[in-house]
C-alpha cells in the first residue's frame, strides 16, 4: 500500500469513534432511535470530510510526509470532541469550531513555511516574541488569574487565550537553531569537573536564560507544568546535538535546586506542593485551593479499575446538586474522567496513541538529513510528549497538578491550535527527510 493510500485508511477509525461516541452518549442520555441513527451517523461523516479535506491538502503538498501522524491526530482530537461533548455540549461545539480553525492554521503553516528551515534567519525575532508571549499573563487589564496561575491572557473584548502554547514552539526553534550552530564549539570546548563534564559558559549562556525563563516561569506565573515543559524540551534538544548526558544531568541538578528553592518560598507552588504530598489531608481537602481536586482525581481513577463503568457514568457534580465533584473535567482533569468511564485500558490506550504519535515525531528527527531539521524535529516531539507527561503525572499524583491540557483533548482553542501547527512542522521535517534525493 502507498505512502498516501495509509494515511487514507488510516482516518478510517477517526471517524467510526465519532460515530461510535456520539452514538454512546445518545444512548446514554435515552434519546429517541432516530437521533441516535441519524445524528451519530452525521457527525461521523462530518469529521471524516474534515479529515479527508486535510488528507488531499497533505497528499498534494508532502506527498512524502510519515502517512500516521495526521491519522493519529485525527483520533486524538475526535475522541477529544466526543469526550467533550459528553460533559458539555457548547463546550463541544466550540471545540468542534477550533478543530476546523486548526485545520486550516495546519495548511497555513504548511504552505507558508513551506522552506521552513529559513526560519533560523529569525530565531532571535522568534525567542523575543516568544518571551513577550510569556509575560503577557501578568500584564495588567491583561492578566486573568485561575486558581492562583496565570496561565491566560484576556484581552478585553477581543479573546482569552494560553500564551505559553504558542512560545512553546517558538522557544524549541530558536533553541534548534542555535544549537545546530554551537554544538561542536560546546563539545570539544567542554571540561571535566569532579567527573562531570561541564560546557563553557560562554556557549552555554542561552541555555543558562532557557533555565532562569523556566524560574520566572515558577516565580512570575506560578506555572509548575509549563516550566518543566520549557526545560525539559531544552534538556532534549541539547542531548540530541551534544549526546552529552552529563550535560542534561548538570541541567536537571540546576532545575531541582531551583524549584525546590522556589516551591519552599512561593506560596502558590508551596501549597500546589502540599496538595501533591497530603491529598487526602481534611485540611488541605476543605481549603480552597487545596488537594480537592487531586482527591477526587485519584477517587475517580479507582472508580473506573480496569474496564471502566461505562461510558457517560462517570460522577462529575454531587449528587443532587450543581457542585462540580470533579472540577475542570474538560480541561485539567479529563484524564481521570477517561479512566473513570473507560478503565486502565482505555487510558493506556489512550496514552499509546498519544506514544505512537511521538514515535513518528522522533523517527522524523532520525531521518532528516541536516541538523536544524534533526534538532527541530525531537524538540516539537519531546515538548509534545513532555505536555502529555505533565498533565497525566499531575491527575495520577507522579508530580503536583498543573493547568497545562492535553493535546488534541482537552478543551481549549490555543492548545489545539498551537498544537496543529506543531504537527505541521513535523510533518514538514518528516516530508523533506523522505523526499528521494533526485527530488
Amino acid at each position: 500500500m502507498r505512502v498516501r493510500n495509509r494515511e487514507l485508511f488510516g482516518l478510517l477509525p477517526a471517524a467510526l469513534l465519532v460515530t461510535a461516541g456520539f452514538a454512546g452518549v445518545f444512548i446514554q442520555r435515552s434519546d429517541n432511535f432516530a437521533k441516535l441513527q441519524s445524528a451519530s451517523l452525521t457527525y461521523g461523516l462530518i469529521f471524516l470530510g474534515l479529515c479527508l479535506v486535510g488528507h488531499i491538502f497533505i497528499r498534494i503538498t508532502l506527498p512524502y510526509a510519515d502517512p500516521y501522524m495526521f491519522p493519529l491526530v485525527a483520533v486524538l482530537a475526535c475522541f477529544g470532541i466526543v469526550m467533550i461533548y459528553r460533559i458539555s455540549t457548547t463546550d463541544a461545539r466550540q471545540q468542534a469550531q477550533w478543530f476546523v480553525l486548526g485545520l486550516i492554521l495546519f495548511a497555513g503553516t504548511i504552505v507558508v513555511f513551506r522552506d521552513y528551515r529559513k526560519l533560523e534567519r529569525y530565531r532571535y525575532v522568534i525567542v523575543t516574541v516568544s518571551l513577550l508571549l510569556l509575560v503577557l499573563p501578568r500584564l495588567p487589564g491583561i492578566q486573568d488569574p485561575v486558581n492562583g496561575a496565570y496561565l491566560d491572557a484576556h484581552i478585553p473584548g477581543v479573546i482569552v487565550f494560553q500564551p505559553t502554547e504558542f512560545s512553546k514552539i517558538g522557544l524549541v526553534l530558536f533553541l534548534a537553531s542555535y544549537l545546530r550552530d554551537t554544538r561542536q564549539v560546546m563539545v570539544m570546548s567542554a571540561r571535566r569537573f569532579l567527573g562531570v563534564t561541564i560546557p563553557p559558559l560562554k556557549h552555554f549562556g542561552p541555555v543558562l536564560v532557557i533555565w532562569a525563563i523556566a524560574m520566572a516561569i515558577l516565580f512570575l506565573l506560578h506555572d509548575i507544568g509549563s516550566s518543566l515543559m520549557f526545560y525539559g524540551a531544552l534538556l532534549a534538544v541539547l542531548y540530541v546535538a551534544t549526546n552529552r548526558i552529563s550535560f542534561v544531568i548538570v541541567g536537571l541538578v540546576a532545575f531541582g535546586i531551583g524549584a525546590w528553592y522556589l516551591g519552599a518560598h512561593i506560596p502558590h507552588v508551596h501549597a500546589r506542593v502540599e496538595a501533591w504530598l497530603h491529598p487526602l489531608s481534611p485540611t488541605l481537602y476543605n481549603q480552597p485551593g487545596g488537594s480537592f481536586q487531586v482527591a477526587n482525581s485519584m477517587f475517580a481513577q479507582a472508580a473506573g479499575g480496569m474496564f471502566g463503568q461505562g461510558f457517560g457514568e462517570a460522577t462529575l457534580v454531587v449528587p443532587g446538586t450543581h457542585y462540580p465533584l470533579l472540577p475542570a473535567p474538560d480541561t485539567d482533569s479529563i484524564y481521570a474522567v477517561i479512566t473513570d468511564e473507560l478503565g486502565l485500558f482505555g487510558a493506556a490506550a489512550v496514552l499509546l496513541t498519544y506514544l505512537l504519535l511521538i514515535a513518528r515525531g522522533f523517527k522524523a528527527a532520525i531521518l532528516a538529513r541536516d541538523s536544524f531539521s534533526k534538532l527541530l524535529a525531537a524538540g516539537l516531539s519531546a515538548i509534545l510528549g513532555l505536555q502529555v507527561f505533565v498533565i497525566v503525572g499531575g491527575v495520577t499524583r507522579v508530580i503536583p497538578l498543573t493547568g497545562v491540557t492535553l493535546p488534541f483533548i482537552s478543551y481549549g482553542g490555543s492548545s489545539i491550535l498551537a498544537n496543529f501547527v506543531l504537527v505541521a512542522l513535523l510533518l514538514l521535517v518528516s516530508d523533506r527527510a523522505r523526499r528521494p534525493s533526485s527530488s
